[in-house]
């Protein structure tokens, strides 16, 4: 049974989420504050952790911070209120696997915990090649001839997808609502901005890409 990670402060919600999450098979664990949240993350090891925002303690964006700074691999999903005013661009690059917007039904929060839980999944778990380059899904590193390469949390996201569909013809908005999870992304620029920082890094010369393929008019293409 995979253990979900509650953290908010409105018990009422918190409540709702431990009922929803049981009658789907997972096992809950509730925190109200954010330091407790955080300590209860490092102690228990939840898979995946659904984060209020707006917290008392540390708020979404610090356990984002906090978390992946203690090295926790553990997936999270950040739920927030719809006035919130949030830099959704910083709170992926923090090392958030996706965002939910307050209220949001059951179906659809239930959807996004799936596919998150999916993309870290044990099955998906395995080391793959191409180029020079080597990326280990279990431990989530990539190296390029043996030296390990920094990629935050979105080019990380972005290269698995690209793994996971090699020549497959990619639009942007497939990318975004895959990779990012939801489909309001501010824009498809990010996936370009994303691509081309992917080329920077594993491509043996990022002007003439052998992997990172643009189909013109489509999207992307990934070539192992």
């Amino acid at each position: 049974m995979q253990t979900i990670l509650v953290i908010d402060d409105d018990e009422n919600l918190r409540d709702t989420i431990a009922v929803m999450l049981e009658q789907e098979g997972f096992r809950p664990v509730l925190a109200a504050d954010g330091k407790t949240g955080f300590e209860t993350a490092v102690l228990s090891k939840p898979d995946l952790m659904l984060v209020d925002l707006r917290l008392p303690g540390m708020n979404g964006m610090e356990i984002c911070r906090q978390v992946r700074a203690a090295n926790l691999r553990t997936p999270i999903i950040v739920l927030s209120a719809v006035g919130d005013e949030v830099d959704k661009v910083l709170l992926l690059e923090i090392g958030a696997d996706d965002y939910v917007v307050k209220p949001f039904g059951t179906r659809e929060l239930l959807a996004r915990i799936r596919a998150v839980l999916r993309r870290a999944s044990p099955e998906a778990r395995k080391v793959i090649h191409f180029g020079e380059i080597e990326v280990d899904l279990e431990r989530r590193t990539v190296q390029k001839r043996g030296e390990d390469l920094r990629l935050t949390p979105a080019e990380y996201n972005l290269l698995t997808y690209f793994l996971q569909n090699p020549d497959r013809p990619l639009t942007r908005d497939m990318i975004l609502n895959s990779v990012w999870g939801y489909e309001s992304y501010p824009n498809t620029r990010t996936v370009d901005a994303h691509v081309v920082k992917l080329r920077q890094k594993l491509e043996p010369d990022p002007n003439t890409p052998r992997h990172f393929l643009t189909m013109h008019g489509v999207g992307y293409r990934f070539l192992p």
